[in-house]
């Protein structure tokens, strides 16, 4: 269950906390959370959810949470398309971002209409980042007279190939320095660790499923308590799964 106020740990971050789903529910009830700053989701959250009437599914969202900035992805694959779906999902509120994905399918880069996008004043979320060349390419674009716009590094993914992201992290907030309306998202994070990871890296925002929202109530806890509760849920599950040793008997 996800703490109704910020746990002591994190209420004096610097990093913004931003919910990642996308069932309607659940988004309504974190809206009520004064440390939950904003939102974002994705089409495989969307699939995960249910999700049929992409329009229906964002207009409802942005009508349920009106207060707070929510980013929605574009689906096709296709630069023109793309522009025309990221004019629509703007169009469903003030505090909208659109997704864009650094590249298409086909590894073509979207730099170009991330620029035309963002200077028609449309708020952008460059996704799907990995790379400090993706971040620099993406800052030239967004660069200027640009709407407020997010790059999203995915940080998880970084460290799924055995790599440490943190030091790439903090080089993509110094070129971040060059757009100062855009902000650094810690994006797929795969634990709590990462939210102070993200604010020491100087990451403006980190997104936060809710498997990890869930685990903030763990901030703090003491560990020698959390060794013994480790130990009886070993011991519950034991029992309740049947699992026991066969004893032989001998027969003489």
């Amino acid at each position: 269950m996800t703490p109704t106020t910020p746990p002591a740990a994190i209420a004096g971050l610097r990093v913004k906390l931003f919910a990642d789903g996308a069932d309607l529910a659940g988004m309504t009830a974190l809206r009520a959370l004064p440390f939950i700053a904003g939102f974002t989701t994705n089409p495989t959250l969307m699939r995960k959810a249910g999700v049929r009437d992409y329009a229906r599914f964002g207009r409802e969202a942005v009508e349920r949470i009106p207060d707070r900035p929510i980013s929605f992805e574009v689906l096709s694959d296709e630069f023109d398309e793309m522009a025309r779906e990221a004019h629509e999902i703007a169009s469903w509120g003030p505090l909208v971002y659109v997704k864009i994905p650094v590249t298409n399918t086909r590894s073509e880069p979207s730099y170009g209409l991330i620029h035309r996008l963002s200077h028609d004043g449309i708020r952008i979320n460059v996704t799907a980042v990995l790379t400090l060349d993706q971040v620099e390419r993406a800052v030239d674009a967004l660069g200027g007279d640009g709407a407020p716009a997010y790059v999203s590094m995915f940080a998880g993914r970084i460290a799924d190939t055995g790599r440490d992201p943190a030091p790439d992290i903090r080089e993509a907030r110094n070129i971040l320095g060059r757009a100062p309306q855009a902000e650094l998202i810690w994006a797929s994070p795969r634990e709590v660790l990462n939210i102070f990871q993200a604010d020491a890296a100087g990451c403006h925002i980190i997104t936060l499923t809710d498997d990890i929202l869930r685990k903030l109530d763990l901030l703090g806890r003491d560990l020698a308590d959390f060794s013994l509760a480790t130990v009886r849920m070993f011991r519950d599950d034991a029992i309740a799964a049947g699992l026991a040793f066969a004893r032989e008997v001998e027969s003489r």
